[in-house]
C-alpha cells in the first residue's frame, strides 16, 4: 500500500523517536515554478538573510515551510553550494582555519558538491508531512542510534552495501543535501562547527539524507521489519526501546520486581 508524505513523517517519528521533523527540501530551477508555489503553497520567508540551518529550524523544529531565495541567504558555503555565489579569494579564506595553506583550502572547496551556477532559483525546506510536491531530499536531524536505523533500512529497501557517504569541510547541510541529489543516494555526515552558537542544533546531532523518490522504499522496509519482530528496533527484535543492544542481544540490562541486580545470560555466568 502506497504511503503519503504525511504517513511517512508519523511512521518515521512514532518508531525512531526523532526528536525533529523530516525536513523535504525541494530546489526550484524556473521562476514559474517559484510565482506557482508562491501562489499555491501555505509558506513562510525570512524577514532578514539568515544561514540555511536556520532556515530549517523553522522546518524541523515549528512545522513551517520556508521559501528561501538567495538574497535571503546569508551563509556563503550554502551560497557556494546552491550555484548562487562563485568560489572566490573571500570564500577560499574562510576555510583557511581548517587547512594548511590557501592551495589546500581552494583544492578543497573546489572539491564539494555543488549545483551549476544560476540553475536553482529557490530552496523550499519544510515539514516532510506537508510537503505539497515530492521532495527532492529530505534530510534528518537525529541521534547515531536513530542515523543507524536509517542507514540499514535503506541499505536492505535499495539493496545498495557498503555506503559511502561524503564528509566536507564545513557545507554540511547545504552541500550534504547537494550531494544527496546529485549522486541520487543516501548520505550521512557531522553538522558544521558552528553548529551550537549558530542556532543549527541543538544536541550535536548527526545529518542523514536520503533521496526524496527512495524514502518510501525504506519507510516500507521500516514497517517490515516491525511487522516480522514487533519493533523498529534492528539491536532489539521485540523491544519497542531502540537501542538497547548489549553482547549480540544478551538480556544483560533487565530487572526483577523488587530486586536489584540484573539478569545475567548463561554464557556471562561462565
Amino acid at each position: 500500500m502506497a504511503l503519503n508524505w504525511r504517513e511517512m513523517e508519523e511512521t518515521l517519528m512514532t518508531q525512531l523517536r526523532l526528536y525533529h521533523h523530516p525536513v523535504a527540501v525541494t530546489w526550484l530551477f524556473t521562476e514559474e515554478d517559484v510565482a506557482r508555489f508562491r501562489q499555491t503553497a501555505p509558506h513562510v520567508t525570512p524577514v532578514k538573510a539568515l544561514t540555511y540551518c536556520q532556515w530549517e529550524v523553522a522546518a524541523r523544529m515549528q512545522g513551517k515551510t520556508v521559501l528561501g531565495t538567495a538574497d535571503k541567504l546569508a551563509c556563503t558555503n550554502a551560497q557556494v553550494s546552491f550555484g548562487w555565489r562563485d568560489i572566490d579569494e573571500r570564500e577560499i579564506r574562510t576555510q583557511l582555519k581548517y587547512c594548511v595553506d590557501e592551495a589546500q583550502a581552494e583544492r578543497f572547496i573546489r572539491s564539494k558538491p555543488r549545483m551549476e551556477t544560476g540553475s536553482v532559483r529557490a530552496v523550499v525546506v519544510g515539514p516532510l508531512g506537508e510537503a505539497v510536491m515530492p521532495p527532492h531530499v529530505v534530510h534528518f536531524y537525529c541521534d547515531s542510534v536513530q542515523a543507524y536505523h536509517l542507514a540499514v533500512d535503506y541499505m536492505a529497501a535499495t539493496d545498495t552495501h557498503p555506503l559511502r557517504p561524503q564528509i566536507t569541510m564545513s557545507s554540511s547541510c547545504c552541500g550534504g543535501s547537494v550531494f544527496c541529489w546529485q549522486q541520487k543516494t543516501f548520505n550521512h555526515c557531522p553538522p558544521c562547527s558552528g553548529s551550537y552558537n549558530a542556532g543549527k542544533t541543538e544536541r550535536g546531532e548527526t545529518n542523514v539524507f536520503i533521496p526524496g523518490h527512495e524514502l518510501e522504499s525504506v519507510v516500507q522496509r521500516l514497517l517490515q521489519r516491525i511487522e516480522r519482530s514487533g519493533s523498529s528496533s534492528v539491536t532489539r527484535p521485540g523491544d519497542y526501546f531502540p537501542g538497547g543492544d548489549v553482547c549480540k542481544n544478551c538480556p544483560l540490562i533487565a530487572f526483577r520486581e523488587g530486586e536489584s541486580g540484573a539478569e545475567v545470560c548463561a554464557d556471562c555466568k561462565k
